[in-house]
């Protein structure tokens, strides 16, 4: 049959060409399911799958042995318009068993029931003991050339593009948790470099609970839910934990950094990443240099305020993957700048009094200032979550020339941890072979056989030394980018299960870290103690973690102590006061706006045309408006309606970061508790009881609120105060965004929170 006979594919072209038109048009609001708005009834004319959203794309199409293949990524996608077997026979019916008569018993020869429920049975693959929920995204990496002098990474070259697969992640829930649990954040990046795969594994919080490896497992059995109810999910507010890190207090400054508002992130693109760990670089000339590695957002560190947290965890639990997936979506790439602190490579491997391999501790910015090597852009979201984000498989081992680890006792731990959890999590020891792990450099490995074994191996002498191969492999040198292990000395020693006498301070730099914060970053982290020992049960656990508080700071102490109804302990350690380090706040600077979300509150009663202008100002100013209405559609004229996104009821604060009030809408039809709890009782004023919950959250939390029309009545009836900071009016709706975009750069109202540390 020719083509311009084939009707199916007739048909598929055309859906492709209304998927092309949608796509090259972009959605300016993010969050289209698909790349083309559905039918109302059930399609009914055979065409294939459709193409990926704009923002999505698949791994690189390279071959389980590092060659680039230059397949299209359609190529390794499912194809074709009609219902088949894994084997590609095509199905007539796949809503029905085959049955000894309509009513009769389920036949066993029923090969496509067998198929279906078989593979349905085995769709799931053991999650991650630690890190099991998380969010990723393609991007690339543009190094700036400024570490050529102590790496001789080819990556690191000047304007060399590296593709990279980054995900984020919470360490205690489980896949199903919340996002905006109070947690460390994982920030794990795999560069797919010219030398092979480079794994930077790292988390949001510098420093670790644990100094030593051989503590993991402790550590995380008491972070976890209680093994006889497997409660509390995905948090540490409860006996286990605080029954740890208050017996063991080398884990007192990961807490208090946890406690802080870094344990509540306001989304993946407003936060740090750290490598932890302090690895080694090699440069050309063999000379090594001892680093930390940093990623600084370039939207700058914010964080949700708790009960912002908490809302979320509830109302969208997936608050931070969306948020996330959105702004590529949108095209608000987030971007991070890779910075390194540099040490002389001693002997003695510290710095400043501070032991390098110490991974409970930091060294100051402004002691060791953080040069900035390269500009990580997030650019793409992953076409399918399973095969990309759950398969991905990261390794501490992954390093490329120019790039070792040193003697830190909990990195040598993960260097055997991360490759043996792969081992039963992907099943067996080829999951490089993953289209998301595989390498983009050659691969000849003599590695053979195993499950999951794609890569058709040629040769009969998997060995070496060989001559039936011709001797192939052949090992490489220095100069042909072989990885060589630095030859660093190993001093002669007594073996011992000790550690050096430098890591048994613990009290130091959580005091440094307290007398960072400003005042109001301090009241959060009373506030996170208060309320994480409040959960536990047993007393004596509330007391001793008084006694590490007191080791912190007498203040800390006395206040959490009131809070949990309890005496404040004297403690035991004795206090200095170290210089404060402005790097570790998170408040004090303006920061830009891309990918900001901006609610716009109106019906039809408002001043629709400035609606439209404040609007299209948003999205020209790189942020995302949203407009929230008393019901869902369009508001307005027929002939120029204004789309809306969020009602009354499906709104809530969380989700913005200001909200623009054009004039004073009305009160929904179903604005009562019947039919929405959050409308409470019939109420006497016009205005939506659940319009004045989400002005009254926002201001609570510390947002900016805009307004213009006649909106002040409605602004009274949520009892925020005429002239309360953060709250802006004007005639005109654009001199409002003006002063609104001006507060957004600080993140939050600041000025909202009382303070009495």
């Amino acid at each position: 049959m020719s083509e311009k006979k084939n009707p199916v594919k007739a048909a598929a072209d055309k859906v492709v060409e209304s998927v092309q038109d949608a796509v090259g048009a972009g959605n300016e609001i993010p969050g289209a399911p698909g790349p083309v708005p559905p039918p109302v009834d059930e399609p009914t004319d055979p065409t294939g799958p459709l193409p990926p959203k704009s923002d999505q794309q698949g791994p690189d199409t390279y071959s389980p042995t590092g060659q680039v293949t230059g397949v299209p990524q359609k190529k390794v996608a499912q194809d074709g318009a009609y219902l088949t077997t894994a084997q590609g026979t095509r199905l007539y019916d796949t809503d029905h068993s085959l049955k000894a008569g309509a009513g009769g018993p389920v036949l066993l020869q029923d090969h496509h029931l067998r198929e279906k429920i078989t593979h349905f049975d085995h769709e799931r693959i053991p999650e991650r003991v630690v890190h099991a929920r998380g969010a990723a995204a393609h991007g690339v990496f543009r190094a700036y050339g400024t570490a050529a002098a102590v790496s001789k990474a080819a990556f690191l070259a000047k304007d060399v593009e590296t593709p990279v697969f980054v995900r984020f992640s919470t360490v205690l829930g489980s896949r199903g948790s919340a996002d905006t649990v109070r947690d460390t954040r994982g920030f794990a990046t795999k560069f797919y470099t010219d030398e092979g795969v480079f794994d930077l594994v790292g988390n949001n919080i510098p420093v670790f609970f644990i100094q030593d490896a051989i503590k993991f497992p402790d550590i995380i059995h008491a972070g976890k839910p209680h093994p006889d109810r497997e409660i509390p999910q995905a948090q540490s507010a409860h006996d286990t934990f605080w029954d740890f890190v208050t017996l063991h207090t080398e884990a007192t400054h990961h807490t208090l950094w946890n406690m802080s508002d870094r344990g509540i992130p306001r989304s993946y693109r407003m936060m740090e990443g750290f490598g932890v760990h302090t690895f080694r670089l090699v440069n050309a000339e063999g000379d090594s240099t001892l680093v930390k590695f940093h990623w600084k957002p370039k939207l700058g560190v914010h964080s949700l305020v708790w009960e912002e947290a908490q809302i979320a965890a509830g109302v969208d639990p997936d608050f931070h993957r969306r948020d996330l997936a959105d702004a590529i979506e949108a095209g608000a790439y987030p971007q991070w700048e890779l910075g390194i602190q540099t040490f002389p490579d001693t002997p003695e491997q510290n710095f400043a009094g501070i032991d390098l391999l110490d991974p409970t501790k930091i060294v100051p910015e402004e002691m060791a200032p953080v040069q900035p090597i390269g500009l990580l852009t997030l650019n793409a979201n992953p076409s399918n979550y399973f095969a990309e984000t759950e398969q991905v498989a990261f390794h501490l081992g992954h390093l490329v020339p120019g790039i070792d680890v040193t003697n830190d006792p909990l990195l040598q731990g993960r260097l055997f941890s991360y490759l043996d959890t792969q081992l039963t999590r992907l099943g067996g020891p080829n999951f490089g072979q993953l289209p998301i792990n595989r390498t983009h450099a050659p691969v000849n490995d003599m590695l053979r056989d195993g499950m999951h074994q794609t890569a058709v191996h040629r040769g009969v002498a998997p060995y070496r030394p060989n001559s039936l191969d011709g001797g192939c492999p052949f090992v490489a040198g220095e100069d042909t980018s072989a990885f060589v292990e630095v030859p660093a000395e190993v001093a002669a020693s007594i073996k011992e299960r000790k550690a050096p006498a430098s890591f048994d301070d613990h009290f130091s730099q959580p005091r440094l870290f307290w007398l960072s914060m400003t005042p109001i970053e301090r009241e959060h982290i009373i506030a996170a103690y208060t309320f994480e020992l409040g959960k536990c049960y047993e007393q004596a656990i509330k007391e001793r973690a008084l006694t590490v508080l007191a080791n912190i700071d007498r203040e800390l102490c006395a206040q959490v102590a009131a809070g949990l109804g309890l005496p404040a302990p004297a403690g035991e350690a004795r206090l200095t006061d170290p210089a404060p380090s402005a790097a570790l706040s998170q408040l004090g600077q303006t920061w830009p706006l891309d990918g900001r979300i901006v609610g716009i509150v109106a019906d039809a009663n408002a001043n629709l045309d400035s609606v439209r202008t404040v609007r299209q100002a948003v999205l020209d100013g790189g942020m995302v408006p949203l407009v929230i209405a008393p019901t869902g559609g369009t508001i307005g004229p027929d002939d120029d309606p204004v789309t809306v996104q969020r009602t009354f009821t499906t709104a809530r604060s969380i989700e913005f970061d200001v909200l623009l009030l054009a004039g004073a809408p009305t009160r929904s039809a179903d604005g009562y508790g019947a039919r929405d709890a959050k409308a409470g009782d019939p109420q006497p004023c016009t205005t939506d009881p659940r319009l004045l919950l989400l002005l009254n959250e926002a201001f609570r939390h510390g947002k900016a609120i805009g307004h213009w029309g006649d909106a002040d009545a409605v602004l009274t009836q949520a009892a925020i105060p005429d002239g309360a900071p953060g709250v802006v009016g004007a005639s005109s709706a654009t001199d409002v965004l003006d002063r609104v975009r001006q507060l957004l750069g600080a993140h939050r109202v600041w000025d909202r929170f009382p303070t009495t540390v």
